[in-house]
């Protein structure tokens, strides 16, 4: 899955543009790397979205086309 589709399915970032404009401005970082939008997302991987006053850290756990708001969470597990 696209990492700017699962930014927005695993509700990490609010909206798939503002996720893909993140992306494009570096902003998104796996495994320590800036990544482009079109990123294959893996399960393992660690994320860090730095946006806003509170930099985000979390390691994927499953990948899923579609997901349930309250099942959001089991997607990923926030780290610090």
């Amino acid at each position: 899955m696209r990492l700017d589709k699962y930014l927005k399915v695993s509700r990490l970032i609010k909206r798939r543009t503002i996720a893909n404009e993140a992306c494009d401005a570096g902003r998104v970082l796996v495994n320590g790397t800036p990544a482009r939008a079109s990123y294959d997302v893996k399960t393992g991987d660690i994320i860090e979205v730095q946006i806003g006053a509170h930099p985000l850290k979390a390691r994927v756990l499953a990948v899923a086309e579609v997901t349930r708001k309250e099942n959001a969470p089991e997607l990923y597990e926030l780290l610090e």
